[in-house]
């Protein structure tokens, strides 16, 4: 069996990727060893602090990280290819913007049925899904990439006016409640819900892994992936529903997560130098669980003199990132 190049490079991600995953669990105020871990996972005593510490906040933070960053990269990529588009994803083609209004119409209605976890999640999977499917429509019309990029800011702008409009007339708590979820946090997950949210995760990820044929195939342009058999509108439908659910489903529990869904992917392309889905969809899930737990480690190193959100963070690295990609392709 011929080891590829692209094969150890994802072994080299997933080695880096557990070097990141210890050093993440191993940094906080709090001191927590390997036996305080085992115990919180197997033999829990909330009277113990560290124990308490490990299962509370650090194990479903660490678990979030990456389940949320490999959905977005994940998210970003299908939406690159789909478009053929580098500057496309989930954040500036308006998958975010339309997960937040949902939410902040979900947030800050009043309705108790909409403040549950499942009524928080059901309205950020119908607000990416309607945006991504306004989106697709208008790719049919708008053949150029930057009028789309366009169209996604202005769909951002349009929904970031209502949310505007829907905190006016919200109370104090409500308003006060959106606004810290707006700022992203991978400490919203509970750990009881890791069993649901990594189902979902992974199962929109393997689900994605099956579509690396048809995937491969569209990077050859719409028109040609016709000819070789690809049914474009299904294959369409169904890469913006699973958008929908990992976009979706990470922006309800952690805020809306900027640029992993742009930059990741791009980075993935870089490293692995091959239009084989196969080793980007890998790729770009690794990269995007690294880079988020990353980011974590440095909120965690900093906490002692400042707070900062994660969405500041993956904003700081993310922006270079395009703006490096828009000097190269336009």
């Amino acid at each position: 069996m011929v080891i590829t190049k692209n094969s150890k490079r994802l072994v080299g991600l997933t080695l880096v990727l557990l070097l990141v995953v210890i050093c993440n669990l191993f940094i906080g105020q709090v001191d927590v060893t390997a036996t305080d871990y085992w115990n919180a996972l197997f033999d829990f005593n909330a009277q113990e602090n560290a124990q308490l510490t490990a299962r509370v906040f650090r194990i479903p933070k660490v678990i979030t990280a990456i389940l949320a960053g490999m959905a977005l990269s994940i998210s970003g990529l299908l939406m690159q290819t789909l478009f053929q588009n580098p500057l496309a994803g989930p954040y500036v083609l308006g998958l975010n913007s339309g997960a937040s209004l949902l939410v902040a119409l979900a947030t800050m209605t009043g309705f108790s049925v909409f403040t549950t976890d499942l009524g928080v999640v059901s309205s950020a999977l119908i607000g990416a899904l309607a945006f991504g499917l306004l989106i697709l429509l208008t790719s049919i019309y708008v053949r150029s990439k930057v009028s789309l990029l366009l169209v996604g800011i202005m769909l951002g702008s349009f929904s970031g006016a209502l949310i505007n409009i829907i905190q006016t007339y919200s109370d104090a708590n409500q308003l006060k409640a959106f606004t810290l979820w707006s700022f992203g946090s991978l400490s919203n997950v509970q750990f009881e819900q890791l069993g649901w949210f990594s189902f979902v995760i992974l199962s929109a990820a393997i689900i994605s892994l099956l579509l690396v044929k048809p995937l491969n195939i569209l990077v050859l342009g719409d028109q040609n992936a016709y000819f070789l058999g690809v049914q474009i509108k299904r294959l369409r439908l169904l890469i913006i529903s699973i958008t929908a659910v990992l976009t979706g489903t990470v922006t309800a529990l952690c805020g809306p997560i900027a640029f992993i869904g742009l930059a990741v992917p791009n980075m993935s392309k870089l490293i692995f130098k091959t239009t084989n889905h196969f080793y980007l969809l890998l790729g770009s899930a690794l990269l995007g669980a690294i880079l988020l737990l990353l980011c974590d480690c440095a909120i965690q190193l900093l906490s002692a003199h400042i707070a900062i959100p994660i969405n500041a963070i993956t904003a700081l690295i993310g922006a270079p990132v395009v703006v490096w990609i828009i000097l190269k392709k336009f």
